[in-house]
């Protein structure tokens, strides 16, 4: 009775032995590349929002910190480096109401972005992020309008840690 048990249990622990060391990330990060410097963006847009580029830096620094799979380090000692600069942001009508009058507004942001191993003094890849938030426009529309900032900056920042993390 025993034996009906002791086989079964051998062939699916060798079966299942075989799957152990599969990962979701693809084969990024580039080898190589543990620790990551991420200056200040860039901000190209010519649009008139104060911290604009320190809160997308500051946001992404946070992704990486709690993704946990590079090390945040100085340009001098780091391995790779992200250059981010924004290259527009928009703010258009979304939803216009009966009477003519916009009720809910787009923003959408467009970010350049460089990886680049400073190891090996060469190109990783480059790529433009485009994404957007929306927001309501009412009389306190500033406050609404970092709101929409804010979820767009949240969505490309993901979309950067994914590509370099992953290779999907």
């Amino acid at each position: 009775m025993k034996k009906q048990f002791i086989i079964p249990l051998i062939f699916t622990a060798l079966l299942l032995s075989g799957c152990g060391a599969y990962s979701f990330r693809g084969n990024n990060p580039p080898r190589g590349i543990k620790s990551l410097a991420v200056p200040l963006f860039i901000d190209n847009s010519g649009f008139s929002e104060a911290g604009l580029k320190e809160q997308f830096t500051e946001q992404l620094k946070r992704k990486i910190i709690s993704d946990n799979t590079f090390i945040l380090a100085d340009k001098s000692t780091a391995d790779g480096l992200l250059v981010c600069t924004i290259n527009s942001v928009k703010d258009d009508a979304l939803v216009i109401s009966g009477n003519e009058n916009v009720t809910k507004r787009k923003i959408t942001i467009a970010v350049n972005v460089y990886f680049e191993n400073l190891k090996k003094s060469r190109k990783i890849w480059e790529r433009i992020y485009e994404n957007w938030g929306e927001y309501n426009s009412s009389s306190s529309s500033f406050t609404e309008r970092s709101a929409g900032i804010l979820s767009s900056q949240d969505k490309i920042t993901d979309d950067i840690l994914n590509d370099i993390t992953s290779n999907w």
